[in-house]
């Protein structure tokens, strides 16, 4: 079992690389790229596996903390996906939404790390 949660561990700081690395990549040029959207999705399935690890095991969980981080997630989720649609049928993506796709995963990386 603790294998499988340092997988997940491992799989979802590679979802928060991806992310945040992206946006810093096109941070003059706002986009939301493939690998945006790919770790997006990594982030939110492997937070919800480990959660679920969690919650089988003898440890406490701060469900109030799980649930502002989904909420986050489920953001930049959404976010990523419009971003990627607009762009993969050439559209401009708003700045906005290019922004928030980087942003709101850097908060959640920040709620994860300072939230104890």
């Amino acid at each position: 079992m603790d294998l499988l949660r340092l997988v997940l561990v491992f799989l979802h700081i590679l979802g928060a690389a991806a992310i945040v690395g992206g946006w810093l990549a096109a941070f003059k040029t706002p986009t939301v790229t493939q690998w945006q959207w790919i770790g997006a999705l990594t982030q939110l399935i492997t937070g919800l596996l480990l959660v679920g690890l969690a919650e089988m095991g003898d440890g406490g969980i701060n469900n109030f903390k799980i649930g502002v981080k989904l909420i986050i997630a489920l953001v930049v989720v959404i976010a990523a996906f419009i971003g990627r649609r607009k762009a993969k049928n050439n559209q401009g993506v708003p700045k906005g939404l290019a922004h928030a796709v980087g942003g709101m995963a850097l908060i959640n990386i920040a709620v994860a790390v300072f939230w104890v």
